[in-house]
């Protein structure tokens, strides 16, 4: 079911904000590719840090939300602050 709709013309430009908006509240864009072709645009990203995710117990979880909510910082700075110091222990 792959039918070409017949879309009215685009108009070169509007004469207000309110009747492009008019327009396009009762037409697809979709049917307007050509108005909306962009070229690609190169991109570069880099990742500085890494995210892990371990499971712990549901219990253990509660407890250190509400923990972390009672000081005032995010579980996820208080689980690193907590491991930090028990493997520092253990060395």
């Amino acid at each position: 079911m792959n039918e070409k709709r017949n879309a009215d013309p685009l108009p070169d430009e509007f004469a207000s904000f309110e009747e492009a908006a008019e327009f396009w509240d009762s037409h697809d864009t979709t049917d307007y590719p050509e108005a909306f072709a962009q070229e690609p645009t190169p991109i570069e990203a880099r990742f500085t840090k890494r995210h892990f995710e371990i499971e712990i117990d549901e219990d253990l979880f509660t407890d250190l939300r509400q923990r972390a909510h009672a000081s005032d910082v995010s579980v996820k700075r208080l689980a690193n602050e907590l491991l930090r110091r028990q493997l520092a222990a253990q060395t």
